[in-house]
């Protein structure tokens, strides 16, 4: 995965480099949960729907690809490794920017079980559950950031022998599972929360708050 020179300033300064494009990216989310980012144009309830469902189409591509990225590198097939851990790069991209613009165009939805659905009888067991699969997949996601970050940077700038002397491979392999296991628990929140269960609209503080902690956790990580 090399397309930089040897002297390239991102080749020589991966950690850097990553740690700014993370601050960027907790600032985008942020910013837009904070109602401080006016880069997006209002959406009605009916797009607000269809942009969750869009998001969930992207994120379950995204899912896939990576574990067909997985699968090619543990074949041996670096360059189909390249192409599917990008693609999924790419895919995670278009989520960030749709998903900005349903919190920053939009609104966010609460979790509702009405009388009737499934399992109803056990709210107070399912709610909980949902809301920890919520909190496991926000936390994975900021998380995640700066992991998948280095491991594109490293890939990015230098070749198949050259990442031999990196952490790439290891950091890979983290990025991997932290990144799939929230796509995977984004997918099945979404399901539960669109077409198992209902919802009703919300602000943005309660999501705020929950993004801000580890964001504040992994920049304070990144410090030390």
């Amino acid at each position: 995965m090399a397309t930089a020179s040897s002297g390239s300033v991102v080749k020589e300064h991966p950690r850097a480099v990553t740690a700014a494009l993370s601050v960027v990216g907790y600032a985008l989310v942020l910013g837009a949960f904070a109602g401080v980012i006016p880069l997006f144009p209002d959406l009605s309830r009916d797009t607000v729907v269809l942009f969750s469902d869009l998001i969930a189409v992207v994120n379950t591509l995204a899912f896939t690809t990576l574990l067909v990225g997985w699968r090619f590198i543990r074949r041996g097939d670096v360059r189909k490794h390249r192409a599917a851990m990008l693609t999924a790069f790419g895919l995670i991209c278009l989520f960030l920017v749709l998903y900005l613009w349903k919190v920053g165009g939009g609104f966010e939805k609460s979790f509702v079980v009405q009388d009737g659905q499934f399992l109803s009888q056990y709210a107070g067991i399912v709610e909980p559950l949902y809301l920890a699969m919520l909190a496991i997949h926000i936390l994975l996601s900021v998380l995640a950031v700066p992991v998948v970050l280095y491991a594109i940077v490293l890939g990015l700038t230098h070749t198949p022998a050259e990442l031999r002397d990196t952490a790439h491979a290891r950091v890979g392999r983290i990025a991997v599972v932290s990144w799939s296991l929230s796509l995977f628990l984004g997918v099945v929140t979404y399901v539960m929360l669109n077409h198992v269960y209902s919802w009703v609209p919300r602000g943005h503080e309660a999501m705020l708050l929950l993004l801000a902690v580890p964001a504040f956790a992994a920049n304070r990580g990144d410090d030390e």
